[in-house]
């Protein structure tokens, strides 16, 4: 069974940065990519980055593009998800998933979740 928790989240100011984790345990080989998630109060959860586990190839939502950058360890037990000049919009919970590389939709094939990190923008 897998299990991913993340870590990292917190209060910060529009413009700041923060470095989101997520430790996966268990069979991982099932699995071709991992992802981050989140859902703003109100709204449905949407992808907002994803990294192939074979060879690291990475994809972003139009929103995050230029400002989130996701990232792996060698040994391929953690996920990172850097993020800068955060904005009000980039708050809610963000999730980490395992699931599989789709070039068609890159968000659709993902079931196995986090429990999530709280994200939130405030001046």
């Amino acid at each position: 069974q897998l299990q991913l928790v993340e870590s990292g989240g917190g209060l910060v100011q529009p413009g700041g940065s923060l470095r989101l984790s997520c430790v996966v345990s268990g069979f991982i080989l099932d699995y071709s990519a991992i992802a981050w998630f989140r859902q703003a109060p109100g709204k449905e959860r949407d992808g907002v980055s994803c990294i192939k586990t074979s060879d690291g190839c990475t994809y972003y939502a139009d929103s995050v593009k230029g400002r989130f950058i996701i990232s792996r360890d060698n040994a391929k037990t953690t996920v990172y998800l850097e993020m800068i000049s955060l904005r009000p919009e980039d708050t809610g919970v963000y999730y980490c998933a395992a699931g599989q590389w789709n070039i068609w939709n890159a968000w659709a094939d993902f079931g196995s979740w986090g429990q999530g990190t709280q994200v939130t923008l405030s001046s």
